[in-house]
């Protein structure tokens, strides 16, 4: 079976039937048991599942989607591309606080007893507050271990910290089946990728290329998704020397580079100039260096769904996605 058949089929299984460390549980002083985690360094507690939370990324949507949980949404944002079809009912349920980034003032407005973000680069002044602001409110917030590297001390790969994701919201909602299924599941596609590796005569590089700002490309770094992915399948991340998710470089960083193939990632609804897929594709043909690259020349290029390479329940579909994409390219014998 095809990995993009495979994940796709395994994402509606899902749907038909958790930086933080593993949650731990204990007892409050009521006997209620109280759920508490480490969240990038920030020590959360639960006395009871959070029942107004609110989402600042489509990523972060998506898993509590994936896990049943929208009736305990009381607000996402920040929509990069399409819901998946499977969660748009769901999805459907769920107030929009604000179609980008939300401000602290449009994140206070909807009440939220918990704050949920992939990246630390939310909780700043100017956007939703800091956590230390936000804890000071008593308003609890969460960020991906993905995005959280510093303190993996175990070793984990980033789908480990990703599946650890699903596994703390598995324990601070109570839906502990749930998160399960949804890790086995997934960890089943990263699993057979890593097993059928594509045999290939040399290891083909590969450049992925998440959006362009200021006429500047944001590519995978070594601690990215996309670098665990790349390593799985058995190809080589070109930006792995760069210990960063996705660190912005130039175009000639990247002729330099000389990729077998690139990856673009398409987030059209974000809007902005360089986000599509269709962008970087006609901002590549324009460059008079990249343009002469043989990846570029004999259209060595794959697009993915951006939110897939971000920390998201849609991510091992794109690994799936990548698999076939270097079958099709001619880099499995």
């Amino acid at each position: 079976m095809p990995y993009r058949t495979l994940a796709g089929a395994l994402m509606l299984a899902v749907l038909a039937s958790a930086c933080g460390g593993p949650a731990e549980t204990s007892s409050s002083p009521s006997g209620a048991p109280t759920v508490q985690l480490d969240s990038c360094g920030q020590q959360l507690s639960f006395e009871q599942p959070p029942e107004r939370v609110v989402t600042l990324d489509q990523s972060s949507t998506e898993i509590l989607l994936a896990l049943g949980l929208q009736d305990r949404m009381a607000g996402t944002s920040n929509l990069k591309t399409e819901i998946a079809p499977e969660y748009q009912a769901a999805y459907a349920k769920v107030p929009v606080v604000a179609p980008k980034i939300p401000t602290a003032e449009q994140l206070r407005a909807a009440t939220p007893d918990f704050v949920i973000g992939s990246f630390t680069d939310y909780y700043t002044k100017d956007r939703v507050g800091t956590r230390a602001e936000l804890s000071e409110l008593g308003l609890p917030s969460y960020v991906s271990a993905v995005d959280c590297p510093q303190d993996n001390k175990t070793g984990m790969t980033p789908f480990d910290l990703l599946f650890a994701d699903y596994e703390s919201f598995g324990r601070v909602f109570g839906v502990e089946d749930r998160a399960s299924k949804l890790v086995k599941d997934q960890r089943a596609v990263v699993e057979q990728a890593s097993a059928t590796k594509p045999k290939v005569t040399d290891t083909p590089t590969v450049v992925w290329i998440y959006s362009v700002f200021n006429g500047l490309p944001y590519v995978a770094g070594a601690t990215s998704l996309p670098a665990e992915m790349s390593r799985l399948v058995g190809a080589k991340n070109a930006f792995d020397d760069i210990d960063e998710d996705w660190p912005e470089a130039s175009w000639e960083q990247i002729a330099q580079r000389d990729p077998d193939f690139i990856v673009l990632g398409d987030l059209p609804k974000r809007g902005a100039k360089g986000d599509s897929a269709a962008d970087k594709l006609q901002l590549m043909k324009e460059h008079p260096t990249v343009s002469q690259l043989s990846a570029v020349r004999e259209n060595k290029v794959l697009q993915m769904p951006g939110i897939e390479l971000d920390p998201s329940v849609r991510t091992v579909h794109s690994l799936g996605l990548l698999v076939d994409g270097m079958r099709d390219l001619g880099y499995v014998r």
